[in-house]
C-alpha cells in the first residue's frame, strides 16, 4: 500500500513536471511573439511614421475585431464533429461534454512542430477510459493530416482561383506531406523494424508501433473523406477572421476579394509551417505584411496597415487559439489523476 502510494506520488511529480516544461515552452513561445509584433510596429514606425500608425491602430472598428475572434472560434467548433467520428471508430466511448473540452485542449499545443503536442490529449483520453496510448495516438494522427488536407486542399484552389504562386503551393504541399508517409504508410516501419528489432532498448517502440498501425486501420478511408466535409468549411471561416480584421482597420475590401485573402492566409501558413519553428512564429508574420501589400497595395494597404492587419490577426489567430486551448487543458488536469 505504502510503495502503491509513493509510486502514484512520484506519477503525479512527473506530471507536474511536465506541465510546468509546457507553461515555460508556451510563455517563451508567446514572449517571441510579443517581440516581433514590437519588431513590426517599430519598422511600420520607421517606415510609415508614428502618426499613422498609432491613427490606424486607434481607428480599428471593434465589432468587425469582435467578429473575427467569432467566425475563427466557430471554424474551430465546426471541426469537432470529425474528432468524435475517430475516438468512436476506434471504440474509445466519451461522454460528449467532456470530450468538447479533451477536443479545445488540443489547441494550446498547436504552437509546437507540427502541432505534433496536441498528442497531450491522448494521455487526457487515457486517464478517462484507460485506453492504451498507442489506441489513442491514431486519432491525434488522424486529425492534425485531415486539417492538414484540408488547409492545403482550400490553399491550392484559392491559389488557382488566384492564378498566383500556384508552382510555390504544390512545392510546399508536397514537402508538408512527407512525414505523414511514415505515420500511414506501414512500409518504413517494418523496414526499421527489419533492420534494429533485435535491439532490446527498441523493443518498447516497436511493441508501441504495432500496436499503433494495428488500430490505425480501423480508421478507413471513409473516414477521412468524410472529415473534409467539417474541415474545408472549417478552414475558410479561419480565412474569414482575416477579411474581418482588414475590414477592422478600416480598409473597404469588397467580398469579391475573399478568394485573395483566403488565399493570403493559407499561404502565409503554408510558409511558415514549412520551417517547422513553433507557431510559424515570424515567418508567418512576414509572409502576411508581404502578401497583403502584394494584393493589396492599390486599395490602401501599405507596409503599415499591413502591419497593423498581421499583429491584430495574429492575436485572434494564434494569441486567441492558445489561450482558450491553455484554458481548457487546465481544466482537464483534474482527470489526469
Amino acid at each position: 500500500m505504502w510503495r502503491k502510494k509513493r509510486r502514484v506520488v512520484k506519477e503525479l511529480s512527473e506530471e507536474a513536471k511536465n506541465m510546468l516544461k509546457a507553461k515555460k515552452i508556451i510563455f517563451i513561445v508567446m514572449g517571441i511573439s510579443f517581440l516581433i509584433f514590437v519588431i513590426i510596429a517599430a519598422l511600420a514606425i520607421f517606415n510609415e511614421g508614428y502618426v499613422k500608425f498609432i491613427d490606424t491602430l486607434l481607428s480599428v472598428n471593434i465589432f468587425y475585431f469582435i467578429m473575427a475572434f467569432v467566425v475563427l472560434f466557430i471554424g474551430y467548433l465546426i471541426r469537432y464533429p470529425k474528432w468524435e467520428l475517430f475516438l468512436r471508430r476506434l471504440g474509445i466511448r466519451i461522454s460528449r461534454t467532456k470530450n468538447i473540452v479533451i477536443y479545445l485542449s488540443m489547441y494550446s499545443m498547436d504552437i509546437t512542430p507540427g502541432r505534433w503536442g496536441r498528442s497531450i490529449v491522448v494521455y487526457t483520453v487515457n486517464k478517462i477510459t484507460k485506453t492504451r496510448f498507442a489506441k489513442i495516438f491514431p486519432a491525434i494522427v488522424a486529425d492534425n493530416f485531415t486539417d492538414f488536407f484540408g488547409f492545403v486542399a482550400l490553399s491550392l484552389v484559392m491559389a488557382f482561383l488566384v492564378r498566383e504562386y500556384i508552382l510555390l503551393s504544390l512545392v510546399i504541399t508536397f514537402l508538408l506531406m512527407i512525414p505523414f508517409i511514415f505515420v500511414y504508410n506501414r512500409g518504413p516501419f517494418e523496414l526499421i523494424k527489419r533492420k534494429f528489432g533485435g535491439i532490446r532498448r527498441l523493443k518498447g517502440f516497436f511493441k508501441h508501433g504495432e500496436a499503433y498501425f494495428k488500430s490505425n486501420k480501423m480508421l478507413g478511408l471513409d473516414v477521412y473523406v468524410y472529415s473534409m466535409i467539417y474541415t474545408i468549411p472549417s478552414m475558410f471561416m479561419n480565412g474569414l477572421a482575416l477579411y474581418f480584421v482588414i475590414l477592422s482597420v478600416g480598409v473597404g475590401l469588397g467580398i469579391s476579394y475573399l478568394p485573395q485573402v483566403v488565399f493570403i492566409y493559407t499561404s502565409s501558413l503554408l510558409i511558415g509551417m514549412i520551417t517547422g519553428i513553433p507557431g510559424s512564429i515570424g515567418v508567418t508574420d512576414v509572409a502576411l505584411i508581404s502578401y497583403l501589400t502584394v494584393f493589396f497595395s492599390g486599395i490602401g494597404i501599405d507596409f503599415g496597415v499591413a502591419s497593423v492587419i498581421t499583429i491584430l490577426f495574429r492575436i485572434v489567430s494564434l494569441w486567441f487559439v492558445e489561450g482558450f486551448g491553455f484554458i481548457s487543458l487546465i481544466y482537464t488536469l483534474k482527470w489526469w489523476k
